[in-house]
Order: C-alpha cells, then structure tokens, then sequence
C-alpha cells in the first residue's frame, strides 16, 4: 500500500511546493494544491498528470484533486483622454504589446463599450471568448497579450445603447474574468469622465492613469478635465503622452505640425505631471494599426515612439516602494 509520504515524494517534480501533504482513505488519495498564477489550461493540464502518476502507485484506485487560490492583486492601469479622436485606443494596444515584449504578463481591457476597437488594433476580430464557472475567459492573441472588448461579445457593427447600471455590469464582466497569470490590465477607456470611469475608480481602483491628447488647445481642455477627475480621487497621474505630434512628409522628409507642437508637453509641465513622450502622425502607423499589427513590434520610428513611451510606464509599474 502506498503512503502518503510515497505520494509526496512521486508529485514533487510535477506539482513542487504547490502541493499540500496528500491524504489516503483506503484506496482514495486526496491532493490540496495551490493553482494561484495559473491558467486554465496550466491547471487542467497539471490536474491530469498528477492523475496519471498518482493514479498508477499501489493501492490507489481514486484520485481527488482539489485546486486553492489566492484572490490576485492585479494593478489597473487606466488609459484615458478627455475626448475621443486622439489615439488612446492605438495608444493602450501599443503600450501593452511593448510591456508584453519587455516579459511583463500584461493584459488588455477594452472599456470603450460603446465604441471597442482593439479587438481590430489586436486582430482579434471575431473571436469571442468562452466562459468557466459563468467567467470570462481571456481570448489569446498572437501579440502575447490576452484581451477582452465588448466587441467580441456583440455582433459587429451592432449598438450597445446601455443605460449607467448595463455599463457597470458589463465592465465588471471584463475586469472578474479569469486572466490567471496576468498581473498587469491595461485598461483602455471611453473618452470623457462618465459611468465607465466612475465605476471603475469606485470599485476596482486603478494603481495610476496614462491620458493622452493631442497637440491642439481643444484637446488638451478635455485633457486637464480627465487628469482632474483622476486627481481629486487620488488615483496616481502616470504621465500625459501627446499623439500625432508632427508629420513626415513621406516625399520631401519634411517635417509640418497640423495640429500644433509641444502643446501637451507643455500642459504637462504646468499641472506638474510627468510628460511620457510624443507620437509622430505617421501613415506607416495607420495602416499598420489598421490591419492588427501594432507599430510597438517593429523597429521603425514610429514604433520606436510607442517603446519609449512604454519604457517610461514599465520605469513607474518597477519603481521602488
């Protein structure tokens, strides 16, 4: 007959600290293990191989499994604008993909419910996620950044005409899914300062907020109203990054500046926030964002801007203390 000290030793190469002493009633073998950081499918296939090897010892005729998790801490971080038009969509997706790419496990939320377009930016464009246990699941993407949008759950081009508690609901949804491993929830949000960003500071509270806006003095008004909703709530003001800041001539190299220069810099400067960096109005950029392959991968300019950018964020998600 097999001991429970025999099981201990056969699983620890499988299941290592994760697993609490084993149990035996007669032919009946009971495992406690820690699943917390894994993911369904690590969980699923962890489950069955500690079956298989326990299963096969002396004496045991049943294997019981019982999975234990610690609820996790994941940090919120909240991509904001006080108006739509300015790229925050764009800017959330790339921020994400270069996080991902410096080995963070970060994942994308699109709360825009109204109007969702990173499953587009991410080229998940009609994959729907699956439920376990009445939870979402994230829906995986090959950028190695798993997400979740209302507009994998609605048939495309439908309406969401929500009233404020249908919105609340739905953001909860996304938020309380099954995310596993990931730490990190880039959480890209509607323009403005309404439901969605109010329901979100009351009940999950995001460790700090990026607002984006571009160049212009209209822009950087409904900018100053987003840092200030997120101010006097106390969430931390990571950074104000200015969009379409400049444009290449793709013919002469020349450099024109459309909707003006240096604005949000400057905003940035006078409320006393950090300024992340600018992004040149590219059309390398838009065409790439256009067909799912954010510019954050490639080594050209523009992506070489969303990595700066995101280096400035990774500095303040690492910081000390």
């Amino acid at each position: 007959m097999t001991t429970a000290d025999e099981i201990a030793a056969a699983i620890a190469p499988i299941a290592g600290r994760r697993a609490a002493r084993p149990r035996i009633s007669g032919n009946l073998a009971s495992l406690i293990v820690d699943a917390t950081g894994l993911a369904p499918p690590e969980c699923e296939a962890l489950e069955r191989e500690l079956t298989k090897v326990v299963g096969a010892l002396p004496g045991i005729a049943t294997v019981r499994i019982a999975f234990t998790t610690e609820r996790a801490t994941r940090r919120l971080i909240a991509v904001g604008s006080g108006k739509g038009g300015v790229g925050k969509s764009t800017l959330a997706a790339n921020l994400a993909v270069a996080l991902a790419g410096r080995g963070m496990a970060v994942g994308l939320v699109d709360a825009d419910i109204y109007g969702p377009s990173l499953p587009r930016l991410m080229k998940a464009e009609g994959v729907r996620p699956t439920a376990k246990d009445k939870q979402l699941l994230p829906v995986a993407t090959d950028l190695g950044v798993p997400m979740l949008s209302m507009g994998q759950l609605v048939a495309p081009g439908q309406a969401v005409a929500w009233r404020g508690p249908m919105i609340g609901s739905a953001l909860g949804q996304l938020l309380d899914a099954d995310w596993g491993a990931t730490d990190t929830l880039i959480v890209d949000l509607p323009p403005g300062t309404g439901d969605i960003q109010l329901t979100m500071i009351q009940k999950y509270r995001p460790a700090g907020a990026v607002i984006v806006s571009t160049p212009q003095d209209l822009a950087l008004i409904d900018a100053r109203r987003a840092i200030d909703l997120f101010t006097k709530v106390q969430v931390p003001i990571i950074g104000l990054i200015e969009n379409m800041a400049g444009y290449a001539c793709p013919h002469c190299g020349g450099i024109s500046h459309p909707f003006g220069s240096g604005g949000a810099e400057a905003e940035a400067e006078r409320l006393g926030v950090p300024f992340l960096g600018r992004i040149p109005l590219d059309a390398a950029i838009r065409a790439a964002s256009d067909a799912g392959d954010p510019p954050a991968r490639h080594d050209d300019e523009g992506g070489a801007a969303f990595r700066a950018v995101a280096d400035r964020l990774y500095e303040w998600l690492n910081a000390p203390g």
